[in-house]
C-alpha cells in the first residue's frame, strides 16, 4: 500500500490524534500491514498511538519513531533484565532479542519482575517474550532459550543497534564485549549488589571494571535484594533510550557508581 493511502485511511480511522489499541488491528486487518506499520504510520502523520501518549512529552514522535524501528538485544532476563525487557517494551522499542538460558526458581521470588510461583520452573527468556507481548504485540522478539557462546552471540547481535548487559557474571559479560566491540555496538552494561549498583556505556575501546579474571562481583557476598536492580534496570532502559534517540548517553569512560545505603551518586573515570 503506497504511503499516501495508507495515511489517508489512518486519518480517516482515528480518534481526532490519537489511535486506541483496537483501532490498530482493525487497521492492521484493513491493510494487510503489520501492527509495527501502523504505529509508525500513524506517528509519521501525527496521529499518537494511545499506548504511547505519554511519551511524546519526552521522546517526540520522531524519537517515538526512532524506538519502533531499532533492535535491542538483552543479555540476561533475570533481576536487571526482566526490568529492562518491561521497560524497554512499554518504551516502544519495536524488535528485542532475548537471551537467557536459566529458568525460575524460588530464589529469584524476591527481585525478579518476572518471577511468580506460577512461573517457577518455567525459562526466562520465554517468560520474557510473553511479558513482551502482553505490553504490545506489534514488538518483533526473538528468544535465545540458552546461555550465550562464541557462536550464538553472532545471531544474537545481528541487526542489533545497541545491547544490553543484564548479565551476572563477568565471563559472559566479556564475551558480550568483545562482540558488541567487534560490530561497533554500543553496550550498556550494569551490574548489581547488595546496595551498590554500577552503569556504564561502551562504545569503543574504553576501560570496564570487569576486564580481569574474576567471574563474580561483590553480589556473591552480598546478595540483591529487590529495590538495586529496580533503579540499575531503569538507568540502563534510560541511556538505551537515548542512544537510540539521539541524546547523548554517559560519557565514555565513565562509571556511575550508586550507593543506595547513603544515597550517593558519584562519576567515576576509569
Amino acid at each position: 500500500m503506497d504511503p499516501v493511502t495508507l495515511a489517508q485511511i489512518i486519518r480517516k480511522e482515528s480518534n481526532r490524534d490519537t489511535l486506541s489499541p483496537q483501532k490498530e488491528r482493525e487497521l492492521a486487518i484493513l491493510t494487510g500491514l503489520t501492527l509495527k506499520d501502523i504505529q509508525i504510520a500513524a506517528l509519521r502523520q501525527g496521529i499518537v498511538p494511545e499506548r504511547f501518549d505519554r511519551n511524546m512529552g519526552t521522546l517526540g514522535l520522531k524519537g517515538q519513531v526512532d524506538l519502533l524501528e531499532a533492535t535491542v538485544a538483552v543479555a540476561g532476563c533475570g533481576g536487571l533484565g526482566g526490568l529492562v525487557v518491561d521497560l524497554l517494551a512499554r518504551s516502544g522499542v519495536g524488535r528485542l532479542h532475548l537471551a537467557d538460558g536459566d529458568r525460575f526458581s524460588a530464589s529469584n521470588l524476591n527481585r525478579q519482575i518476572l518471577s511468580s510461583e506460577p512461573r517457577l520452573g518455567k525459562g526466562k527468556a520465554e517468560t520474557a517474550a510473553e511479558q513482551v507481548r502482553s505490553i504490545n504485540e506489534a514488538i518483533d522478539v526473538k528468544i535465545f532459550a540458552d546461555y550465550l557462546d562464541e557462536k550464538s552471540i553472532r545471531t544474537f547481535l545481528e541487526g542489533a543497534n545497541v545491547a544490553v548487559d543484564a548479565l551476572d557474571n563477568n565471563r559472559s559479560r566479556r564475551l558480550l564485549l568483545r562482540s558488541c566491540r567487534e560490530r561497533s555496538i554500543p553496550l550498556v552494561h550494569g551490574a548489581i549488589g547488595g546496595f551498590w549498583g554500577q552503569l556504564q556505556v561502551i562504545r569503543g575501546g574504553g576501560r570496564t571494571l570487569f576486564d580481569g579474571d574474576s567471574d563474580k562481583g561483590v553480589e556473591a557476598t552480598t546478595g540483591n535484594p529487590s529495590f538495586t536492580p529496580a533503579l540499575i534496570a531503569s538507568l540502563e532502559v534510560t541511556e538505551v533510550v537515548k542512544l537510540l534517540t539521539g541524546l547523548p548517553p554517559l560519557p565514555e569512560g565513565v562509571l556511575l557508581w550508586v550507593d543506595l545505603e547513603r544515597l550517593e551518586f558519584r562519576r567515576l573515570q576509569l
